[in-house]
């Protein structure tokens, strides 16, 4: 059964840092792009951040560049979320999402989801 779960989820004060990790049972995730995603209340469901299965490209949502890293550990089949400097905006259940395809944020383009991780930035 192909899975992936999130954790790494909490609350963190303004400025703080959280890791979140995506686990892969059932595949590899070496051989899909990964893509970072969250969904905030009211809110669609936003791409945050991708590593493509090819060549590992990276992409950042605008939001986010120069905060947060994405990472991949072939060993452990995880890929990782290092979220650095958060604000009260970046609050959202965040997900991480697999596809045979290269990056995206488009949510169709993605053939396997987790259930997702609450973030909440909150003094």
């Amino acid at each position: 059964q192909l899975q992936l779960v999130e954790s790494g989820g909490g609350l963190v004060q303004p400025g703080g840092s959280l890791r979140l990790s995506c686990a892969a049972s059932g595949f590899t995730l070496d051989y899909y792009t990964i893509g970072w995603f969250r969904q905030a209340p009211g809110k669609e469901r936003e791409g945050v951040s991708c590593i493509s299965k090819s060549d590992g490209s990276i992409y950042y949502a605008d939001s986010v560049k120069g905060r947060f890293t994405i990472s991949r550990d072939n060993a452990k089949n995880t890929v990782y979320l290092q979220m650095n400097s958060l604000k009260p905006e970046d609050t959202a259940v965040y997900y991480c999402a697999a596809a045979y395809d290269y990056c995206s944020n488009y949510v169709s383009k993605y053939d396997y989801w987790g259930q997702g991780t609450q973030v909440t930035v909150s003094s």
